[in-house]
């Protein structure tokens, strides 16, 4: 893999970037250890984490897949340089008081979030620092609709880019992006700091997967117009684009240890929905009509895609890890991306 430039930023990032949210919860310490290793060892560059991490979010478990990673750097002296490494700021408290009790984003939360992640991270800077979610009212998360009606925003963007310029300042921040954003919210960012001369967002971090794909109805137009680099999101969507689930659906005893059996949080949410599944089941199909795993398709569709320029994979194990990376190399036909096409147009996006 050859390295590539994040958005208008000088960060170079693998277009394989490695996520973490199982570290503390999924996966122990010494296993998230060895991945990360072979990870480095295949040639990934780019490790993603969050304050709100592990997942599913518990108060038990937050901040500890920072802790981890920054107990792994710290007994490999030199690789910190070597590596882009990414985490985010939660946004208002969406039921986790124990991540931000308050409805709003504030330059002070933004602070001592990075200052604590910092510490956790054993780092003395974070390449690209990112807000995990909208202060403002956003249909995210499986969300179909902007209500007008729910908005309760209380930080202004202005104040969100103020702060985060003051951690590029302080040198505890490289790059600042996104995640979970819209077209809306992108675009004001950027306007924003351009007239204010405040930092580029670099990137946002979005959901991108062939059962989720509202980046393609104006988002991607955005960030290619102003430069923004897209970080893709559950690429195999929670495992239902693994096949691993075809069979037994989620809710059975018998269903395939991940996190879609294990956690009713996720039952619950967007990739729980029926009709999402049958969708994955569809892709699934059509890449066993093809010689591929589902695997195979469905993080090629997101690899050799010209929206994506870093495509987010998390795993469980090593097995996994590398399936995912072997499959950097697999090229999708016109013949399998027209048969993807139809399918969404017929399906459209039934986990957004």
């Amino acid at each position: 893999m050859n390295t590539l430039t994040l958005g208008a930023s000088d960060l170079r990032v693998t277009p394989i970037c490695l996520g973490t949210m199982t570290f503390g919860e999924q996966v122990g310490e010494p296993d998230a250890h060895a991945i990360l290793d072979r990870a480095i060892e295949r040639g990934v560059n780019f490790i993603d984490t969050a304050e709100m991490y592990a997942v599913p979010p518990r108060a038990e478990t937050y901040g500890a897949t920072e802790a981890i990673i920054g107990r792994w750097l710290a007994r490999r002296p030199g690789l910190r340089g070597r590596i882009v490494l990414a985490s985010k700021v939660a946004g208002p408290s969406r039921g986790m008081p124990w991540v931000r009790q308050g409805l709003g984003l504030t330059p002070a939360d933004i602070v001592a979030s990075c200052d604590a992640s910092l510490k956790r991270l054993r780092t003395d800077v974070i390449d690209l620092y990112q807000i995990h979610w909208p202060e403002r009212h956003v249909p995210a998360f499986g969300g179909l609709y902007y209500d007008p009606a729910k908005e309760v925003t209380q930080t202004p963007i202005r104040e969100q880019l103020d702060a985060l310029a003051g951690l590029v300042r302080a040198g505890k921040v490289r790059h600042v992006g996104l995640s979970n954003e819209t077209p809306y919210g992108v675009h004001e960012f950027v306007r924003l700091a351009e007239q204010h001369g405040l930092p580029r967002i670099a990137s946002t971090q979005n959901p991108y997967a062939l059962i989720s794909r509202t980046y393609d109805n104006g988002l991607d137009e955005t960030c290619h117009r102003l430069n923004v680099s897209l970080l893709a999101y559950s690429p195999l969507a929670f495992g239902l684009l693994t096949g691993k689930y075809d069979a037994t659906g989620i809710h059975a005893a018998d269903a395939p240890r991940g996190r879609m059996s294990l956690f009713d949080r996720m039952k619950n949410q967007r990739w729980g929905r029926p009709a999402a599944l049958e969708a994955a089941r569809r892709y699934n199909q059509l890449a066993h009509g093809h010689g591929l795993t589902p695997t195979q398709l469905a993080l090629a569709f997101c690899y050799r895609s010209w929206r994506v320029a870093s495509t987010i994979i998390g795993v469980t194990s090593m097995a996994q890890l590398d399936e995912d990376l072997d499959a950097w190399s697999v090229q999708l036909s016109p013949e399998i991306l027209a048969a993807v096409d139809a399918i969404r147009l017929e399906l459209r996006d039934p986990a957004n």
